[in-house]
């Protein structure tokens, strides 16, 4: 006799792994991209005329460190992924040491890479670990925004006869 077929939760916990090397590739172009412009930046705000060129020559740094902390982020979260068969928030504290490792090492001190490693590990794993949103608790899609503000006002409401009585009419309150 054949074994049953899995329930819809059995489905939901089955890890399914992912392209470590093509997501490293996607977040290292992006995050180089984003380096250029910053570098470009960088590069217009200088006092002296460097040229064009000086978005790659003299603050062209920027741009291999953005880089490098963009690919060590995505190749670490998705290799531990894969490895631990998780996707969790630990994922992201280690690739958040990786990425601020990247970091530190601009500065060519052990202290610098340890403290940035650790810094955006911390910073980037509590993010994750509240949801990875900036906006707040998730809202129900379901529910219209309109009524669900006008039953909130509708909630906290109260009588003016219970408000009368609390503070009582000698203190400023008067009934008109």
């Amino acid at each position: 006799m054949a074994a049953p077929p899995p329930q819809q939760d059995q489905i939901e916990d089955v890890y399914q792994p992912k392209d470590a090397i093509g997501a490293t590739i996607k977040a290292t172009l992006v995050t180089g991209a984003a380096g250029t412009f910053i570098s470009a930046i960088q590069n217009t705000l200088t006092k002296q005329n460097v040229g064009a060129f000086g978005v790659f020559t003299r603050t062209g740094g920027t741009i291999a460190v953005f880089a490098a902390m963009g690919g060590a982020y995505e190749f670490t979260k998705t290799a531990s992924a894969n490895l631990r068969q998780k996707d969790d928030t630990w994922n992201a504290a280690y690739a958040g040491f990786a990425s601020g490792t990247m970091l530190g090492l601009r500065f060519r001190s052990a202290p610098a890479v340890v403290g940035y490693g650790s810094l955006v590990a911390v910073v980037l794993s509590a993010f994750t670990y509240t949801g990875g949103r900036l906006q707040g608790f998730k809202r129900d899609p379901d529910v219209d925004e309109v009524s669900r503000k006008e039953y909130l006002r509708k909630n906290r409401r109260r009588p003016i006869d219970d408000i009368v009585n609390e503070l009582g009419e000698g203190r400023g309150a008067c009934r008109t």
